[in-house]
């Protein structure tokens, strides 16, 4: 059974969200948000809509974060097969939202750092991208650079691409880091909501005071091998640290705002625009918790009332998961939190586009990793409206495919770059420090 990412807002959606599965809260979501157009109830702008249409499909759309790999792994689920009602992504609306690349994302659970196996579950993950790209050759293509993503564009084809989240899943290994580069892992989550041997994280206790020394030769690793270092889920220092020694651009593959919703995860200005400065992109998550400050105070408010109700099902089934997940999943949804309307997702984008400038932002949505969406953003086929509502706020078509794409391929194609001025020999030239021989 799937295990749901696990949220740091609050302990008790710790324990909830973690065990809610997927399919149960795809359902859930659909039937409690209005399929629209808009961000809200004003008639759409037809003219404008064709256009959003034609800039989006010229477009290179990309999308830096989607965990609809961990229902194909743990569920056999075949992309090809229409998941509408149930996920969030299928072929099919994936087409639809004009999609030109997608980072798979390898999400390796904190539970393999107790019970050991991080890095055979990457590797798992990581067969089953290829595994779909193999059955479904005429839609999907496997890409590894921004050449191959152009390339992607021009057949008609949708780039897949991977990302690890969870700096664990290379149980402190540079050796096992530069494999995983090897077979298209192309760019690593620092940490998830644990933190890790040796970086801190946004959601749990500090022990290195951001990152440590071997973290920090985890970053100049990834820059001379051309793996973009992912800085959501850190803590800020050890954003900062990373700021420190990186010499390539780094993204955040599905941050927010902190300025407009105080989540720990999200990114506060000061370092927006740090980030700017390093030529980095920050891609907007778009989950409710993280977005929306009324959907993320009736959440607290729910977890509170809810907390002793949650408890006695965790002791009803603390021997069946999946009984458990379902239960919790029903308590939730009798529970439903408030819509959260496109026009906030917009504000995030704004607000960084303002803070860190046009350059640094681009979309990294979350989808199937997040049990609810704002109305407008239901699943991968409502990418366009991303476009329409850009346009709406007086964006123009340049700053638009910015956002879309190019400001990640610009950010990609700089850290292709330094790894090619850096090192011709992947192994040859590789960094053997290992964390056990160092003193923190």
């Amino acid at each position: 059974m799937y295990l749901r990412k696990v949220f740091c807002y609050s302990v008790i959606c710790l324990l909830c969200v973690a065990l809610v599965t997927a399919s149960l809260a795809r359902d859930t979501n659909t039937k409690r948000q209005t399929q629209t157009n808009n961000s809200d109830s004003s008639p759409r702008d037809e003219k404008l809509w064709k256009k959003a249409l034609e800039i989006h499909r010229k477009a290179i759309v990309v999308d830096t974060h989607n965990d609809i790999l961990s229902m194909m792994t743990d569920d056999n689920y075949d992309l090809s097969v229409s998941s509408v009602g149930k996920y969030h992504t299928d072929i099919a609306r994936m087409q639809q939202g004009g999609l030109t690349a997608e980072f798979f994302s390898v999400y390796i659970d904190r539970s393999f750092v107790r019970d050991g196996g991080s890095a055979r579950r990457t590797l798992d993950m990581i067969d089953y991208v290829y595994r779909a790209v193999e059955r479904h050759p005429n839609d999907l293509m496997m890409a590894y650079s921004t050449a191959d993503i152009r390339r992607a564009k021009k057949q008609n084809k949708i780039a897949a691409l991977m990302g690890i989240e969870g700096g664990h899943a290379i149980e402190d290994s540079l050796m096992a880091l530069r494999d995983f580069y090897r077979l298209g892992i192309r760019y690593m989550t620092l940490t998830h909501n644990n933190t890790n041997n040796w970086a801190d994280s946004c959601c749990d206790e500090a022990k290195h005071s951001g990152l440590s020394d071997f973290g920090k030769e985890v970053v100049r690793e990834m820059n001379r091998i051309g793996m973009l270092v992912d800085i959501s889920h850190v803590s800020d220092k050890t954003l900062s640290d990373v700021l420190d020694v990186s010499i390539a651009p780094v993204i955040a593959s599905h941050s927010s705002a902190r300025a407009l919703a105080d989540r720990t995860r999200n990114i506060p200005d000061d370092l927006l625009r740090r980030i700017a400065k390093n030529g980095g992109v920050v891609m907007v998550n778009f989950y409710p918790g993280f977005i929306d400050r009324n959907a993320a105070a009736a959440s607290k408010e729910r977890d509170a009332r809810l907390l002793s109700q949650v408890e006695e099902l965790r002791v009803t089934y603390k021997d069946d998961s999946k009984r458990l997940g379902e239960e919790l999943n029903k308590l939730l949804a009798a529970n439903p939190l408030p819509a959260t309307q496109l026009s906030v997702l917009i504000d995030h984008f704004d607000h960084i586009a303002k803070v860190a400038g046009i350059d640094h932002v681009g979309i990294g949505s979350d989808f199937d990793g997040v049990p609810s969406l704002p109305v407008g953003m239901e699943d991968i086929s409502k990418l366009p409206n991303i476009t329409y509502e850009l346009l709406k706020r007086g964006y123009n078509e340049k700053d638009v495919r910015k956002v879309l794409g190019d400001n990640f391929m610009r950010a990609f194609a700089q850290a292709e770059s330094v790894a090619q001025s850096s090192s011709k020999r992947l192994s040859g030239d590789g960094s053997v420090r290992r964390i056990s021989l160092e003193k923190e």
